[in-house]
């Protein structure tokens, strides 16, 4: 599995489907997607994977030219339903189809999005390699260099694949996504109620060695001494050649009303495009020291800032609603 960074053919993203998840701010949600989906086709070319019927409007409400495949869906978190794609030495490319039982069978029905992935690479003419673990993509990091990192609090929940331990997970880790080495950290958000705790909202791979993480700065957050822990694990990690790690601290917690309830926005979930960032933005002060300090940490990367606190409510961020289609031969 090449790393985040690498590049790009293009993105696939999801159009808002569940109307009982989403409620009274269904078309809000909508309006943030299409805007993400607009600031990333600034980077890189965009497919919008839409239940059938919704093509239309998906195109009148995304500023930008994008490709719509029409596929049935459930919902629309593509990180976590969707495919993982991998190339190999010769740069073939391929897609690895894991289990999805909709994070330990959370929201029903989720049948639709378990199929998704077939349908979708049958129709982007990819090659599907089936997995029978269930592995959602928010779930993992990799440097593209054999080195992965996951969460405890998600991958050993059994509500995902009760049974198997550490080996026989990072085993299948290995074989399907051509990883050598998985660093487990005990924890995600205490919130993430939706994932179990996805590594994709307290830690992301900038490249190879640095790994921006969220830190916790207030010793009454209930996040404080978890965050403390993945960095300590961190500290004491090497990666698949053996290297240590540069740590970038992202230690902003900003809540905002959504739908009647305080919703945090994970900055961290942020997308790596060709050449850009694409960064969750809540409305609230800490935004423009949380771009800077992202910034810092891509200086080859143009920052792009996107409300998104509305899909904050839905249980995710930027990164959870994309995925990235690395450029065969990469």
């Amino acid at each position: 599995m090449p790393a985040e960074g690498d590049p790009h053919e293009g993105c696939l993203i999801a159009w808002p489907t569940r109307e009982d998840l989403w409620g009274s701010v269904l078309d809000r949600a909508r309006r943030e997607y299409a805007d993400v989906a607009t600031a990333v086709a600034r980077f890189e070319p965009v497919t919008i994977v839409a239940h059938p019927g919704a093509a239309d409007e998906v195109r009148a409400m995304v500023e930008a030219d994008v490709t719509v495949v029409e596929v049935p869906i459930d919902d629309s978190w593509v990180r976590d339903s969707g495919p993982i794609f991998v190339v190999d030495e010769a740069g073939g490319r391929a897609a690895v189809d894991f289990r999805f039982n909709s994070w330990g069978e959370r929201f029903l029905p989720y049948d639709k999005d378990a199929a998704m992935t077939e349908l979708l690479l049958s129709r982007l003419g990819v090659e599907r390699l089936p997995s029978d673990l269930v592995l959602e993509g928010g779930a993992i990091t990799v440097d593209g260099r054999g080195t992965l990192i996951t969460t405890e609090q998600c991958l050993l929940n059994p509500n995902r694949n009760p049974g198997r331990g550490r080996e026989e997970i990072e085993a299948e880790l290995g074989a399907r996504l051509g990883v050598s080495k998985v660093i487990w950290l005990p924890y995600g958000h205490l919130e993430d109620e939706h994932t179990d705790g996805h590594v994709d909202g307290v830690c992301a791979f900038a490249r190879p060695g640095v790994v921006v993480i969220q830190s916790c700065e207030d010793p009454a957050h209930p996040d404080f001494e978890r965050m403390r822990s993945n960095r300590a694990v961190l500290e004491g990690a090497v990666d698949a050649r053996g290297g240590g790690f540069e740590l970038v601290e992202l230690p902003y917690y900003p809540r905002v009303e959504v739908g009647g309830q305080m919703t945090t926005v994970s900055y961290l979930n942020f997308y790596l495009a060709n050449g850009g960032v694409v960064v969750p933005i809540a409305g609230h002060d800490l935004d423009d020291e949380a771009l800077d300090r992202i910034a810092a940490a891509f200086p080859e990367r143009q920052v792009v800032g996107v409300p998104a606190a509305t899909i904050s409510y839905g249980g995710g961020g930027v990164h959870c609603i994309t995925q990235q289609v690395p450029a065969a031969g990469g």
